[in-house]
């Protein structure tokens, strides 16, 4: 009898289990005219990018946050990359691995959607690649792989970009050593899902120079 009063207790917990966590799901679709619009608006489409608007795409993916809650994330990306990374994301979302925030109108949107932390994750921005905090500055000159909605950001806070032991973001010097794994920063089987599709980190760079954020087509 007491085998099977621990079935009948064990089993309500398993399916209150599975229902809080609902299976992946996924969105790609051309950009609104107002959300056309809004990049224009936000200063990170211009006349002169290396894609047109007709060429990104809105890509909408479960993920769950830090709060362990699952949610609707959303980047901009080129439209030869969104079907893949419904893979990469697929595979994030199975790990259970936490993206603080991931939205429209966090990234694009007016300052009062804009979290505080800065901590928000996005791909798509008509700019220039950023120098090494080696080096200083604010544009080398040619393209990122971000203008073509080619790469990502994740989670800049807990893997930001360094180089000769500093970073752009102070905020992200506690995660500078990464031999020590905290929420939110890359890891081994985040890697492995990016490369699933090709894609390279920025942490694998040569050299003193990290971009941990940073994934994208060609590893640059």
């Amino acid at each position: 009898m007491l085998v099977i009063s621990l079935a009948v207790l064990v089993l309500p917990a398993l399916a209150a289990t599975a229902a809080a966590a609902p299976s992946f799901q996924h969105s790609i679709r051309p950009l609104s005219a107002h959300e056309q619009a809004q990049l224009e608006a936000a200063h990170v489409w211009h006349s002169g990018c290396p894609v047109s608007l007709s060429q990104l795409r809105l890509l909408s993916v479960s993920a769950v946050g830090f709060d362990g809650r699952g949610y609707v994330g959303q980047l901009v990306v080129n439209e030869d990359v969104a079907r893949p990374l419904v893979s990469v994301f697929r595979q994030l979302y199975a790990l259970r691995f936490p993206i603080r925030h991931m939205s429209f109108a966090q990234v694009y949107g007016p300052a009062r959607y804009q979290p505080k932390d800065n901590d928000v994750s996005g791909s798509f921005e008509c700019r220039d690649a950023v120098p090494s905090p080696c080096t200083g500055g604010k544009s080398t000159g040619t393209w990122s792989n971000h203008a073509y909605g080619h790469a990502i950001d994740l989670n800049p806070l807990e893997n930001p970009y360094v180089g000769c032991g500093m970073t752009h973001d102070p905020a992200g010097r506690k995660y500078l050593d990464r031999s020590h794994l905290l929420k939110g920063m890359v890891t081994p089987a985040v890697l492995a899902a990016f490369r699933s599709i090709g894609w390279g980190w920025g942490g694998s760079w040569s050299g003193s120079t990290k971009d941990y954020m940073h994934f994208s087509i060609n590893g640059h």
